[in-house]
């Protein structure tokens, strides 16, 4: 019911930002609550930020509080992970996912994108 496609990631060395952008067809966009979820090699898949419907809600994995911020503009259909202070654990492939209804802090979603890398250097 609805497509993502991600975008934004790359190579960073540790300290650095960057951001990442997640766009989504359909006119349903505001009746999604949206997260990002990452998985790194070898690794479970893992939730790591979630924003309500409204964008009055979100939520974050304790390993990024303080560092991602995630935002949503339903005039634009996008969802966005701002990513600062990365560390080498970040690396992973960044996937942004949309279910119906309430936001979770769970990989329990039911639509993703096709993943972007990002890969943080020592």
């Amino acid at each position: 019911q609805v497509q993502l496609v991600e975008s934004g990631g790359g190579l960073v060395q540790a300290g650095g930002s960057l951001r990442l952008s997640c766009a989504a067809s359909g006119r349903t966009f505001s009746s999604y609550a949206m997260a990002w979820i990452r998985q790194a090699p070898g690794k479970d898949r893992e939730f790591v930020a979630g924003i309500s419907r409204n964008g009055g809600t979100t939520f974050y994995a304790d390993s990024v509080k303080g560092r991602f911020i995630i935002s949503r503009n339903n005039a634009k259909n996008t969802v966005s992970l701002q990513m600062n202070s990365l560390k080498p654990e970040d690396t992973a492939v960044y996937y942004c996912a949309a279910r119906s209804g309430i936001v979770v802090t769970s990989t329990l979603y039911d639509y993703w994108g096709q993943g972007t890398q990002v890969t943080v250097s020592s």
